[in-house]
């Protein structure tokens, strides 16, 4: 019989190495190298053996044109928000990684769709962290149907496989893939080696029968996956859940997608019954105070293929401290020391004795960099204690020599604050359009001086 072998990996990146070290040579993180026992089975036999057990066929060369290009039908999981965070629906065939901190609402969405698609299909949900009781005792408290959706408590992947090949589901969640072990993998269920095989398992399972399979996955205290970066890569779509688990607005959003637009973002709201969609995201996020206040101004974002409205806000105010604080939530804090550094040597604006906070309302994370603009007019409305009309939005990406540069999809953006009834828009000389819509004032600058001068003057 073989002897089992060890293996050192990084929890981080996934690469291998032959020995313990304390710095991982391909990401360059510190103490993320692990000891994992390897299996004594040949690797070969392995293969063979999975390969049977999923009905490989012989594979073949064929060049581009020869392959078929009939687009698979995809499923509506009954949401919309998700299905546009999903690409359009689910893709038979697909493995989805599903992310979030304890109590953000993953398995509770899940168990909603999955209890929808059981009335129009095959379906299974497989539960290794709960109990078929407390399952059932959750459907029953948001008032789902339970008469379809089958169900199954297990953690062995083979024994998954086996009961999915008699039960031939169309869609399957697994939940979650920390609990789940391959059988032949000696280290414990939740390691690297086990989280590694188990999620190669299950997607080699989901492309050769067409099942769509959703992974449950847990996440480390700063917010990543937990498990290897590998997890990442071989699944095909990776949907988090983001906002604080204070508010009862819940955002996901796609961070990798093979089947559609990456950083698309959905909108729920927890309620009694369980997560409700919202379909007009900006109209939650925009719910301000009537009177004027300084340090507030809307910005107008873009989330994978659609615009959102945003409210951000800034409280420029006298340090009582030696060294200034500089806070933001929901924006990059690097950026934010980066644009007051532009707005003292561009604008002539010094900030260095104050105190900066900026925040985005509704717990939105803004990534983009085309709320430069927005958040200069917001630190600069509350450093002079000057309100900003009610009427106006902003976007534009601000460089480093104070000029103001164009952003994508700008008409679209425009089009979104007519809707919502703004009359205003201080945007990139770049992106004002060559016929200005009907009832909207747009001022087009193209120097961080230039914008400041148009608004406050």
């Amino acid at each position: 019989m073989a002897k089992a072998k060890s293996s050192f990996v990084c929890e981080d990146c996934g690469s291998e190495h032959s020995r313990w070290q304390g710095q991982c040579n391909a990401c360059k993180e510190w103490n993320t190298i692990t000891e994992i026992r390897v299996s004594a089975e040949p690797q070969d036999a392995r293969s063979a053996r999975y390969s049977g057990y999923a009905g490989e066929t012989a594979s073949k060369v064929e060049t581009l044109q020869q392959i078929s290009l009939t687009e698979l039908p995809r499923i509506s999981s009954g949401y919309l928000e998700l299905d546009r965070v999903l690409g359009g629906g689910i893709v038979p065939g697909s493995a989805i990684l599903i992310g979030g901190n304890p109590g953000a609402g993953k398995s509770t969405l899940l168990l909603q769709v999955m209890c929808g698609l059981a009335s129009k299909m095959n379906a299974l949900y497989v539960t290794g962290e709960e109990s078929l009781q407390q399952v059932a005792m959750r459907a029953n408290r948001l008032g789902l149907p339970t008469d379809k959706l089958k169900m199954l408590a297990e953690t062995s992947v083979e024994k998954i496989c086996d009961i999915a090949m008699k039960e031939l589901p169309k869609v399957i969640v697994i939940d979650s893939i920390q609990v789940v072990h391959v059988g032949d993998i000696a280290s414990a269920p939740g390691s690297v080696s086990q989280v590694r095989e188990s999620a190669a398992f299950l997607t080699r399972f989901a492309k050769q029968y067409g099942v769509a399979i959703f992974l449950v996955g847990h996440v480390t205290k700063d917010g990543a996956l937990a498990g290897p970066k590998v997890l990442e890569h071989c699944i095909d779509c990776s949907v988090m859940f983001d906002g604080d688990m204070d508010s009862r607005f819940r955002t996901i959003r796609s961070h990798k997608n093979r089947f559609g637009a990456v950083n698309e973002l959905g909108v729920f709201a927890m309620t009694g019954k369980g997560l409700k969609e919202v379909s007009n995201p900006s109209a939650i996020f925009l719910s301000r105070d009537d009177e004027e206040s300084p340090g507030s101004v809307v910005l107008v974002i873009w989330e994978g293929t659609r615009p959102l409205l945003v409210e951000v806000q800034a409280l420029v105010d006298e340090s009582q401290m030696p060294n200034p604080r500089r806070i933001a939530v929901g924006l990059d804090q690097n950026r934010l020391a980066l644009l007051l550094a532009v707005l003292h040597r561009h604008a002539g604006l010094q900030m260095s004795d104050q105190d900066v906070f900026a925040n985005v309302v509704g717990g939105v994370k803004v990534t983009e960099t085309g709320s430069d603009l927005a958040l200069l007019m917001a630190m600069v409305s509350s450093f002079k204690n000057q309100a900003l009309p009610h009427n106006l939005i902003v976007f534009g990406e601000v460089g480093l020599a104070g000029e103001i540069r164009p952003v994508p999809s700008g008409q679209e953006r425009i089009r979104e604050a007519i809707k919502h009834g703004f009359t205003r828009a201080l945007v990139p000389l770049g992106n004002v359009p060559k016929t200005p819509p009907k009832g909207m004032e747009i001022i087009g600058v193209k120097k961080l001086s230039q914008a400041i001068d148009s608004i406050f003057s």
